[in-house]
């Protein structure tokens, strides 16, 4: 019987098809894919009836499958997978037995051993070609141009990754068995070993490989090389292959960083270690540098190496260290962070032996060599902080990353432990100026302010020491030994520059004196005149010429470098330290030691001076940096907004003291819509507030309290909104602690000591995160009623207004609850907290106090928040305090006769009052009023909503109780035609809110309502400015018509004459301010009736009050996207306006300055988003050229191009109208700005039809910017084309808008017709006609009367600029206008209406 042919494994897979010679397995037959399922079939028969050793006869079978592994389905290569891990798993499991059989004949061995490499060739072969399809289907899914990625089916991707761990840890299993015995005794042959290997190896190459969720994997992968390491002697082949791997594949060094980690721990293969990174240093330098991938992977397995077993890459350093001295900075960056790791981990203590001090020492001065150096530190942070406003994303991403390393590392920190010692101390001098001046100046804050004044005291002081110490002449100003310590860096960095190539032109030549005398003082010369460099230069030939001569004698075991070094110390020190005649006389060793001690004293005065200095100039340039980063928190871009963020979080930590200014600015970032910068946002005020240092709990506590008031004080209402968004995502979190929650408590009950505006933080922090645990207040309710509300209230009205704020986060959602069975949230009418509030009030109404009106506004609206029948309460408080006025007016009449009228009190004939008390009391009346109309409109109307719906939920299911019973048959389809239209609901909608608008119109301003008794006060003020001529009294009755207008319609259309003639007329800015905000929201409620007055509100943007012109502008933009007023135009304002309003803002005599102009049009070129508009102003801004007369006009036309997104069609626009702007291409700025044009258009994806058009453009305006026109060559000939001239001037219509007068006449408040009249008329006046298309000229005037009122906002108000969100209504300005950060990242304005 012929012996079975032997398997031998092959280098590809094609060879097995080859006959390889005799006695060699050769695949016989290729199956097609329909006949492999039977075939797997029968090759499943035949495993159950004999086993492993099947496969010597179904080989070419699932050789087959990994054939045709492209075509064949799923199905087969999973039926496949799954037989060959049964085989292998079975052969592996009786292995043992069959191992330890001293009787097993040759002829089974060489069976079980062609088998098992027959079974594992077929099962890595399936594993590699899984791996590659997982990886390939990967790739084309991660594809960001490839269509159709949803219909792409995973194949059996998911699958492959499920099996891949259990298939590592059965090649694991089969390793480990003692395979030897099946090759006779002798070593596993290699190929066997990579065989098993590659598959990891492979599987390693996956970029995904590094995820979280394949951490199992590379633990398997990691224990099966580990298994062939040790058991196989796999070392050499790992060696070449994980070198290999990490310079094509750079995801791999963290892997393989951690993998060899493990081995040399666990395993004990220390000498891989010093194998791989003798490898990686004996890599040519000069190909790293060119290989940057390469180098990338290198230098990442190096850091992070050195980061996990420190002390085994400390012994195998000298390898790496000639890659210091190659071109790659990315692999010298890595070596010194692996010296690093080993100082801080290794080399550290006192305890060293020397050998150990002496290597720490050379990697102190490798890493000082390395470093940059402090002469050009200033000048480094200088670039950087230019480089803030490079156009490109990423150079700022880094410039901003850079400054936050420089401020982390900077040499001027005053964090530095003083040594004790004085030798030790003057020992480095980098530790002795800080500790210097640390403990002269105590500086812990780096601020311009706080280093100018020391500045100046040592500059004078210096001063004063050089005048005292001028006429004497001491020769030794300081020990030679120190002034050799400070020349020492820069004569190692010239005695480094020797061995270094010479550049073209540097060769110098230097000649050696004859004697050793004449070339030491040659080079002592050299070195006082600060030549270190020919004097390193001189020293290098004078060891050659004179070698073993004294000085000129080195230790053998030193380097060259080193030992110039030491003849350099010795020359200097000995020349400058010759002893004087020896004289035993005590007098003349003081005087000399009196005579050096000033001299000393002077050179550390200069050295103190100049650090003072560079620390000014340090602190000036990254206080310019905070304000540059500061601006780019709103970028468009996430990753800069994100960088930001991160660099006034180091700046915070580092404490200087302008970084609280940014990290208030990034609050609004809370309500970015972008996930990464909220999150950003978040983990800055994590870091900053929550992760604090102290031992305690209860210091954490107090320190983020402490820090956290900082905040609040003199804060804005957006910015307490912001924080309190944060706070309450922090409590929602459970990320702060229950000794933050005691500690404010005890601080608001006085348990704690701490002051008063400590105890309203306290209060306002208690509110904030009641937001996300309402119970926080819930379960203290009575706390703060008595505590907060007591008789002390009416000392400060500030703390009890806070209590009311944080009591109303009880309120429930206003909105209808998703659960109709829970009622609101409400207390009874006899719950102390009203009668306290009701007191309080009362009490305080006939107080002088600036505070009580905000106090008040938040009591009442608490009562009505929270109160059944709130409007019973309010009412008993108004006839309260009315009955106090009265009072006040009958003692006034009594008194009159006496005193005689005062200045601070109103009078109208009849009596007089106090101006403060006719104040609350009008004040009193606007905020109840208003109130009423919300808890109408709001509460009760969602009341009664969710009171509806329980009832039809109830009678339905009566209803259909009773169906059933009487009408068992029925279907159970019968419904009315309402119900099918869905007109139930919406109809009782219509029912509840006609009730509640029949009430407001009816009921609250009636003669029997108690409202109805102050109308009158209110209008007589109003209507007699002269009478009541104090500023506040007349902003808050102005308020408080506005908010009586809000209750009816009947009421406001009647009394909007007089609101928006005290608008116009009234010399009170708050006056005006307070009513256009009163005119935005009645133009929400009633937009018919204050649509005829819109003109009078645009008006209010040529409002002389630059505060007043700002307050019109965001009503009326938040009208306008709000679609309550609609801008002639309709839709297309910003488009329509946009040319007039470029050329209002660059004209030379109106406009604004450039760097504004650029901020406004940035803006306003966001809302250009159709490429019709964007053609469209490609042609208009070109033709603006021509009319274009200055330089500015120029560079403005330009800026504005260089803005746009410019299409296909724009760069024919360009094209057609060259002429229009060839001439002004000399302008640098102006020839920039095409320039940026057309890079964006080619960033953009450029076609190959335009490209020609693109380049064509482009070599003419190139041609232009550096020769000029050809036109212009010909002028002098008469053929140049002539200048058009202006065109005379159309009779302009008048608008139909026509602005205000300021004349003080009546006859100008004339109530406009409502609209329907005006087109009723309108109509019959003309006759029918085409609908005009809405176009504009560059050359047209723009007419529109509300156009130029933009335009001179944009030029008073330097360019303002808004962000709505549309969410939140307009309330008598009280509610606040969230302009926050919405979309973009960019936060527009940080301001709320005030009064």
């Amino acid at each position: 019987m012929a012996a079975a042919p032997e398997f031998h494994l092959p280098l590809a897979p094609a060879d097995l098809l080859r006959d390889g010679g005799p006695g060699r397995y050769v695949v016989q037959e290729v199956l097609s894919p329909r006949e492999l399922p039977p075939a797997l079939a029968a090759f499943r028969a035949a495993f159950r009836a004999r086993g492993a050793l099947a496969v010597l006869q179904h080989f070419d079978c699932v050789y087959s499958v990994l054939h045709h592994f492209g075509t064949v389905g799923v199905a087969v290569k999973e039926d496949a997978l799954e037989l060959m891990v049964r085989v292998v798993s079975h052969h592996s499991n009786e292995l043992p037995a069959i191992l330890s059989d001293s009787g097993l004949s040759h002829e089974d061995r060489a069976a079980h051993l062609n088998a098992l490499k027959m079974n594992c060739y077929l099962l890595t072969g399936l594993m590699d070609a899984f791996e590659m399809e997982t990886c390939k289907n990967s790739c084309l899914e991660a594809d960001p141009g490839r269509k159709n990625r949803k219909n792409h089916a995973k194949t059996s991707g998911s699958l492959w990754e499920e099996e891949r761990e259990p298939l590592l840890r059965l090649l694991t299993q089969l390793l480990q068995l003692d395979l030897c015995q099946l090759w006779a005794g002798l070593a596993v042959e290699e190929e066997f070993v990579s065989l098993m290997t590659g598959s990891c190896y492979r599987i390693l190459e996956n970029p995904s490989i590094g995820l979280q969720r394949y951490r199992l994997t590379r633990e398997a992968v990691t224990h099966l090389l580990a298994v062939a390491l040790v058991h196989c002697d796999h070392m050499f082949s790992a060696t070449l292959k994980i070198t290999q791997m990490l310079q094509h594949f750079e995801h791999v060094a963290p892997v393989f960083a951690q993998a060899v980690s493990l081995w040399a721990k666990e395993y004990g293969l220390k000498s891989l270690v010093g194998e791989l990174l003798r490898e990686i240093g004996q890599k040519c330098t000069q190909d790293l540098a060119r290989e940057a991938s390469g180098v990338k992977g290198y230098a990442t397995f190096i850091s992070e190496l050195a980061e996990q077993i420190p002390a085994l890459v400390l012994s195998n350093m000298s390898v790496l260290l000639p890659h210091l001295d190659g071109e790659s900075y990315t692999m010298r960056n890595a070596i010194l962070a692996a010296m690093a790791e080993v100082l801080v981990q290794v080399l550290n203590g006192d305890q060293l032996e020397e050998a150990a001090r002496g290597t720490r020492d050379k990697f102190l001065d490798i890493l000082q060599a390395h470093a940059l150096p402090l002469t050009q530190f200033q000048s480094v942070v200088s670039l950087a902080v230019g480089r803030l406003k490079d156009k490109s994303v990423i150079v700022v991403k880094n410039a901003i990353q850079l400054l936050a390393a420089f401020l982390s590392n900077n040499p001027f920190s005053s964090k530095v432990q003083i040594l004790s010692s004085d030798d030790e101390f003057w020992a480095y001098p980098s530790v002795k100026f800080i500790a210097m001046l640390k403990a002269r100046r105590n500086m812990t804050e780096l601020s311009c302010a706080d280093l100018d004044e020391p500045l100046k005291k040592e500059v004078q002081k210096l001063k004063e020491m050089r005048d005292r110490n001028r006429p004497t002449a001491v020769a030794p100003v300081v020990a030679p030994q120190e002034e050799w310590e400070a020349m020492l860096p820069e004569v190692r960095a010239a005695t480094q520059q020797l061995f270094q190539p010479l550049q073209e032109g540097e060769e110098e030549v230097l000649e050696v004196e004859e004697t050793v005398e004449r070339t030491v003082e040659q080079i002592t010369g050299l070195l006082k005149k600060l030549n270190y460099k020919s004097a390193a230069r001189l020293t290098q030939v004078a060891l050659c010429r004179f070698q073993g001569e004294e000085p000129f004698i080195g230790p053998g075991e030193e380097n060259e470098e080193a030992t110039i070094l030491g003849v350099l110390k010795r020359l200097y020190i000995g020349e400058n330290s010759e002893d004087p005649p020896h004289d035993n006389s005590s007098d003349e060793i003081e005087e000399v030691v009196q005579e050096e001690q000033p001299q000393t004293e002077l050179v550390k005065q200069e050295m103190l001076v100049q650090y003072l200095q560079d620390a000014y100039n340090f602190s000036v340039k990254i206080t310019e940096a905070l304000n540059l980063i500061s601006k780019m928190m709103y970028e468009n871009s996430v990753s800069v907004v994100q960088e930001a963020i991160e660099f006034f979080v180091t700046v915070s930590q580092f404490g200087v003291p302008q970084a609280l200014l940014g990290v208030r600015r990034m609050l609004p970032l809370i309500w970015s819509k972008e996930p990464g910068i909220k999150e950003a946002v978040l983990n800055a005020y994590r870091q900053l507030y929550l992760s604090l240092s102290e031992d305690s709990e209860r210091a954490k506590a107090q320190a983020l309290v402490h820090s956290l008031s900082l905040i609040m004080v003199d804060a804005s209402l957006g910015t307490i909104q912001c924080l309190e968004e944060i706070i309450s995502e922090f409590v929602q979190k459970d990320e702060i602690k229950p000794a933050v929650t005691q500690l404010l408590w005890e601080r608001f009950t006085e348990k704690s000591p701490c002051s008063l505006l400590e105890r309203r933080a306290a209060v306002m922090l208690l509110g904030m995160m009641a937001r996300g645990k309402p119970e926080i207040i819930g379960s203290n309710l009575d706390i703060l009623v008595t505590v907060g509300l007591s008789d002390k209230a009416c000392e400060d009205y500030r703390l009890p207004q806070e209590v009311c704020n944080a009591i109303s986060k009880l309120a429930s959602n206003p909105k209808p609850a998703l659960d109709k069975n829970s009622a609101p949230f409400r207390l009874p009418q006899n719950h102390m907290l009203f009668g306290c509030l009701s007191e309080t009030v009362s009490k305080g109404f006939a107080q002088p106090s600036s505070h009580w009106i905000p106090f008040m506004e938040a009591a009442v609206t608490l009562i009505y928040q929270l109160a059944e029948g709130p409007e019973e309460i309010c009412a008993d408080i108004l006839h309260v305090c009315s009955q106090q006025a009265l009072e006040k007016l009958q003692e006034a009449d009594e008194q009159k006769t006496d005193a005689g009228d005062s200045p601070h009190r109103v009078s109208d004939g009849a009596g007089s009052l106090p101006t403060f008390l006719l104040l609350h009391l009008v004040s009193l009346v606007g905020q109840v009023a208003l109130q009423q109309v919300v808890y109408l409109e709001v509460s009760v109307s969602a009341e009664l909503r969710r009171r509806r719906i329980l009832k039809e939920e109830k009678t339905k299911k009566q209803s259909d109780t009773s169906k059933k019973k009487q009408r068992p048959q029925s279907t159970g389809n019968e419904t009315t035609m309402e119900e099918e239209l869905g007109l139930v609901g919406a109809t009782a909608d219509d029912t509840e809110a006609e009730l509640i608008r029949s009430i407001c119109e009816t009921e609250l301003l009636d003669g029997k309502h108690l409202l109805s008794a102050f109308v009158p006060l209110v209008l007589k003020i109003c209507n007699n400015p002269g009478l009541y001529s104090d500023s506040a009294l007349s902003a808050a009755a102005a308020l408080t018509l506005g908010k009586l207008c809000m209750i009816s319609s009947e009421f406001c259309d009647s009394h909007l004459r007089l609101l928006f003639t005290v608008m116009e007329k009234s010399t009170l800015p708050d006056v005006r301010s307070n009513l256009i905000i009163a005119a935005g929201d009645l133009a929400i409620r009633f937009p018919n009736l204050v649509e005829p007055w819109t003109s009078h509100l645009y008006a209010r943007l040529r409002d002389p009050c630059p505060s007043v012109r700002q307050t019109a502008g965001l009503v009326m933009t938040h009208l306008i996207l709000k679609d309550m007023v609609k801008v002639k135009g309709q839709g297309n304002a910003v488009y329509n306006l946009l040319p007039d309003i470029i050329s209002h803002l660059s004209d030379a005599n109106t406009g604004i300055e450039e760097e504004s102009f650029h901020t406004v049009m940035r803006h306003l070129f966001s809302y250009i988003t159709k490429d019709k508009q964007t053609e469209s102003l490609v042609e208009k801004l070109c033709q603006r050229f021509r009319t274009a007369r200055t330089e500015r006009q120029y560079r403005d036309l330009s800026h504005c191009l260089a803005l746009l997104p410019v299409s296909d069609r724009g760069l024919h626009k360009l094209q057609d109208n060259y002429d229009c702007f060839a001439d002004k291409l000399q302008d640098p700025a102006v020839y920039n700005c095409f320039q940026t044009v057309l890079a964006r258009f080619r960033r953009a994806g450029i076609k190959p039809e335009t490209k020609a058009l693109a380049e064509e453009l482009e070599q003419k305006l190139s041609a232009s910017h550096n020769q000029g026109l050809d036109s212009t060559e010909t002028c002098h000939n008469g053929t140049q084309t002539p200048m058009p001239m202006p065109a005379k001037r159309k009779a302009v219509r008048s608008s139909r808008r026509q602005p205000l007068s300021p004349a003080n006449t009546d006859d100008d408040f004339i109530t406009p017709p409502s609209r329907t009249l005006r087109n009723h008329k309108r109509a019959q006046k003309h006759p029918p006609r085409k609908k005009a298309i809405i176009t504009f000229s560059s050359d047209e005037e723009n007419n529109s009367e509300d156009g130029k009122a933009l335009h001179i906002c944009a030029q008073r108000g330097q360019g303002l600029q808004i962000w709505p969100n549309g969410n939140i209504p307009l309330v008598m300005g009280y509610m606040p206008v969230d302009f926050s950060a919405q979309g973009h990242g960019v936060l527009i304005i940080d301001m709320f209406y005030s009064l």
